[in-house]
């Protein structure tokens, strides 16, 4: 009997307390619930469109191999549009972009450049954009247009190759004494065993510059 009396009290705090917190528990249950799907229709639609956009890549590859150019601007520019969010984005337009580049269509190539640029999502790929970009724009011989290119931070393992092609572009502008200090830059950042950095030698000392000797 007495644990039927402690069962009913039990039962009576238990309804006391369903009516004064009852509509917000269901609330917070109903909002976890909703949070929860939510979260997994997100994982599905990411799955999906990583699925359906190296599908896409590599049908882009194909073209590539074929050497179909105008196939490969179309795929690129479908998986911009479709799946602009993906690291396959930036991959297919910097891809595009060297197509473009080997076919002397340089307007094609910036264009592919741009959008990594103003789209892409990883610093890496936006900064070998950059690189590519200002290494046409220097050819086309809108020195400024490249330098802004080059102006700002870039990711550790591609400082090097940023300060050798703005040295070039000041090269080109006559600015020896500062293309100078863009290929110490280069050299300075470059690793030791970088066979580039032969190259970039070649170029400083042919402004009077030197290695500086490694200390001991």
């Amino acid at each position: 009997m007495a644990y039927d009396l402690e069962e009913q009290e039990q039962l009576a705090t238990l309804k006391a307390w369903w009516a004064q917190y009852g509509n917000i528990a269901t609330w917070f249950l109903t909002f976890a619930l909703a949070i929860y799907a939510a979260w997994t229709s997100w994982n599905y639609y990411q799955r999906n469109q990583a699925t359906q956009a190296s599908q896409l890549f590599e049908e882009l590859q194909k073209s590539v191999v074929s050497k179909d150019g105008p196939k490969v601007q179309r795929a690129a520019t479908d998986m911009e549009e479709k799946f602009a969010k993906t690291a396959y984005a930036q991959m297919s337009a910097l891809v595009a972009a060297k197509v473009a580049f080997d076919a002397n269509d340089l307007k094609t190539a910036k264009v592919q450049l741009q959008w990594v640029v103003d789209h892409g999502v990883d610093d890496e790929y936006k900064a070998i954009a950059k690189i590519r970009l200002a290494g046409i724009l220097l050819d086309e011989k809108m020195y400024e247009e490249g330098l802004k290119q080059l102006s700002g931070d870039f990711p550790a393992q591609l400082g090097a190759l940023a300060a050798d092609r703005k040295g070039d572009i000041l090269l080109a502008q006559n600015k020896n004494v500062e293309a100078r200090a863009a290929y110490q830059i280069a050299l300075d950042k470059m690793e030791k065993n970088n066979p580039g950095r032969q190259f970039i030698q070649l170029k400083l000392d042919s402004l009077g510059g030197a290695l500086p000797k490694a200390a001991s």
